[in-house]
């Protein structure tokens, strides 16, 4: 964050000495306590620290990096009359620390025209006067480093407490799902994603797609391969154009050694070249699986050219992959 003009840092509880680094480099850091805990509190809290004569508000966490240059990435783009600027973010990165699992990020806004909304899952909800208007900021990017042993044991009752407050907001609804998910609880999972699909302004397609693909993993999971196919196909309905319920779909199918779908679901995902530019992109779907379920399944099928060009296509984007590399060698064996 070194490239703004001033970096305010609200601390809700550390121990391990976070508060003195901070200081020590500059940071103007408030010490609070937010009880009972929710983020959209903490953030607002946060926000109010910042001086009003601020223009542009740059919201990050600890654990989150942008690389060098973002400050005049930012300038460049923002206009007179915006109010919010979209960037790319890399939730997660691979061990080369190329990309991983990306998505647009929004937390570039104006000082005085938003608030933070919503318990757990929290988003900017905009208070100006005036037509909000969202600009993107080509060439700001801003990488996670997130800790794999962090716990998320406060997510699910948040995400009930958000539900509850507004039963109707789809945001809370699809998170909460997907959340149950997580935690392997298959049937909450179902029961709730499916109220979410039901929701008047559950409308965006891309989301609806997310949950249908959770309904169907979460059948899978069940043991219940028949309903899972029937809600990996509608997701697809829902938005073809995500490489992502293809890609999930041949999994299932390659692990059930339904070859024709494996190979059918990641051929398809295959001929998407486009990422969304609204919604996550996972990286498995845009890594070597898609031609290493491709490769597989036609080996499987007795289709060894393409089996071979499938398993060239699955090393050349990952090239130290040893399993990769034996498979290759194993279908050159067969030609």
């Amino acid at each position: 964050m070194s490239e703004a003009d001033l970096i305010v840092v609200t601390d809700t509880g550390s121990s391990d000495g976070t508060v003195n680094k901070l200081r020590n480099r500059g940071a103007v850091v408030y010490e609070e306590k937010v009880e009972p805990w929710r983020f959209d509190t903490a953030r607002n809290l946060s926000l109010s620290h910042v001086p009003e004569d601020v223009d542009v508000c740059v919201c990050t966490d600890l654990d989150e990096v942008f690389v060098k240059g973002w400050r005049q990435k930012l300038e460049d783009a923002w206009e007179d009359d915006a109010s919010m600027g979209n960037y790319l973010y890399n939730w997660s990165l691979n061990p080369d620390g190329s990309p991983d699992t990306q998505f647009i990020y929004f937390k570039v806004h104006g000082r005085h025209c938003y608030i933070w909304n919503y318990p757990v899952h929290e988003c900017l909800k905009y208070i100006g006067d005036k037509p909000e208007k969202k600009i993107f900021i080509d060439g700001m990017v801003l990488n996670h480093y997130p800790d794999p042993l962090k716990s998320r044991g406060s997510y699910l009752p948040l995400l009930k407490m958000g539900a509850s407050e507004k039963p109707d907001d789809p945001r809370m609804s699809y998170y909460l799902g997907r959340e149950y998910m997580y935690a392997e609880k298959w049937t909450e999972c179902i029961t709730e994603l499916k109220r979410y699909l039901s929701l008047p302004n559950a409308t965006w397609a891309e989301e609806r797609c997310a949950a249908m693909r959770w309904i169907a993993k979460s059948y899978d999971k069940l043991g219940d391969t028949a309903q899972a196919y029937r809600w990996y196909h509608r997701a697809i309905a829902e938005a073809p154009h995500m490489r992502e319920p293809y890609v999930e779909c041949a999994l299932m199918a390659y692990f059930q050694k339904d070859w024709i779908t494996t190979f059918f679901m990641s051929e398809s995902a295959l001929r998407i070249t486009a990422k969304s530019d609204c919604f996550i992109n996972a990286g498995y779907a845009w890594n070597f699986t898609p031609h290493d379920l491709a490769a597989i399944s036609c080996y499987n099928l007795g289709l060894k050219e393409l089996a071979h060009f499938h398993a060239k296509c699955a090393l050349s984007l990952s090239p130290k992959n040893e399993r990769l590399k034996n498979n290759l060698s194993l279908i050159e064996k067969a030609l």
